[in-house]
């Protein structure tokens, strides 16, 4: 365990904000689109109870809170229709006067007579932890129909700011217009929305279809750049995540506009995306800093899909070999961990992989992550310990079958010789002059801490 207070922003400097990977937990992974506020506080409240103590602390909202789904409705991605008469977009989405949206009371009935996210998040905040959003980049397309004034902005309106042109739209979700940044308004109405999840006392962004895989779709760079300025503009410090999917050639940008970057699609609890997963990790590893670095998506962990998006309600497909695997590689590649589950429905084995400290201290504490080898299908990975002279090594079998995987003490610095601490399980193994050896699970991983 270790002290929360040192991650708490005190600068204005956004990169002081998270200085070390945010721990928490989405309703993607376990409720898509059609998450209710009961099972946000009913994850808050386990989280509260069983991780706060070990560091994890945001309790994050995920996409189309804004939508009103039919009772019992499971659809993701759910899209606007038009009407034939005079276009008008349906369903019709909770919005202010501004071209604001505001969370469907259908879902979230707290947000009823205008109180927004304000009273779910000041529960949360009750309990001592971190209350964040999903949001879509651009302006509802709704607002540019109504053509709702832009607050801050006298004499213009949404249709004035949107870009309406197909190729700058996102590509699975039509609720949202582009927004051409070159408009008068156009930075008045991301600081109006900023604004307003201020008054929501929010504390955490995910910015979605900033870009994606194809490399002929450019990053939306301006309106990222809007929505860091906007966040600057109000004062408040909030952790700004993008996503998804971003490209490592637009790595400086995002390291000065963003405090986190997906640089994947979606992750599920699918082999063949983990073993990928060392690829997309391998590019970014020089990338990850203090305040900053890339974000390996959620851990998909525990139980899955209750209300979509992919696939049938489950436990996690991954085998607790690939568990262990998932979380090893995203504690030392210091991604951020974000649990995907719905967490009441733990297992006791889920439950050990979040709160197994010393493993989530290299997470947090860990420094200059890379991959030391490579060879066939086994891997290792080594981080520095900020805090002291000890190295973390990880191993990796991505093969079907047992392996024995080895290392020199002497490989990472230690001349002569390094104790060795097992971090799973936790106990000491003994020092080693030379060879140290250990047979691997297929599919698993073991981590160690190598110090004087």
């Amino acid at each position: 365990m270790y002290d929360q207070s040192s991650n708490e922003p005190h600068s204005d400097n956004f990169h002081d904000w998270a200085k070390r990977p945010p721990l928490g937990w989405n309703s993607y992974n376990c409720f898509g689109a059609a998450v209710k506020e009961a099972e946000i506080r009913a994850n808050a409240d386990y989280m509260a109870k069983h991780l706060k103590k070990y560091g994890w602390e945001y309790i994050v909202v995920d996409y189309c809170w804004y939508y009103p789904h039919p009772p019992g409705s499971i659809q993701s991605n759910p899209p606007q229709f038009r009407l034939k008469k005079d276009d008008a977009p349906v369903p019709w989405f909770g919005m202010d006067e501004y071209g604001r949206l505001l969370p469907a009371i259908e879902k979230f009935p707290s947000a009823a007579r205008g109180n927004g996210f304000k009273e779910l998040a000041d529960y949360i905040h009750s309990l001592g932890l971190k209350f964040g959003i999903h949001v879509m980049r651009g302006v509802p397309r709704q607002a540019v129909w109504a053509k709702t004034p832009i607050k801050g902005a006298p004499g213009i309106d949404a249709s004035m700011i949107a870009d309406t042109r197909e190729e700058m739209q996102c590509g699975w979700l039509n609720s949202m217009y582009a927004i051409d940044m070159s408009k008068p308004g156009a930075q008045e109405y991301y600081d109006s929305i900023v604004e307003l999840y201020n008054e929501w006392n929010v504390d955490y962004i995910k910015m979605d279809d900033l870009d994606s895989g194809n490399p002929k779709r450019p990053y939306r760079k301006t309106e990222a750049e809007a929505m860091r300025n906007a966040i600057d503009n109000n004062g408040k410090p909030i952790v700004l995540s993008l996503s998804l999917f971003l490209k490592h050639k637009d790595r400086e940008h995002l390291k000065q506009t963003a405090n986190l970057w997906r640089i994947s699609s979606d992750f599920w609890d699918d082999w063949g995306k983990l073993k990928k997963q060392f690829d997309w990790c391998f590019q970014w590893q020089d990338e990850v800093g203090t305040g900053y670095g890339p974000d390996a998506d959620m851990l998909a962990l525990g139980s899955l899909a209750k209300r979509g998006p992919v696939g049938i309600p489950r436990i996690s497909n991954f085998n607790e070999a690939e568990q262990y695997t998932h979380m090893t590689l995203w504690s030392i590649f210091r991604s951020p961990l974000m649990m995907g589950g719905h967490m009441p429905e733990n297992s006791e084995f889920v439950k050990s992989l979040l709160s197994n400290n010393e493993i989530l201290y290299v997470n947090q504490f860990g420094q200059k992550p890379k991959q030391f080898s490579r060879q066939n299908e086994q891997i290792i990975w080594v981080a520095e310990d900020s805090q002291s002279s000890a190295k973390f090594v990880a191993v990796f079998n991505l093969a079907d079958n047992e392996q024995a995987i080895s290392f020199s003490p002497a490989q990472f610095a230690f001349g002569k010789g390094a104790n060795i601490r097992d971090l799973w399980q936790k106990r000491n193994l003994g020092k080693f002059d030379s060879l140290f050896t250990t047979n691997v699970a297929p599919h698993g991983a073991q981590i160690f801490k190598l110090f004087a």
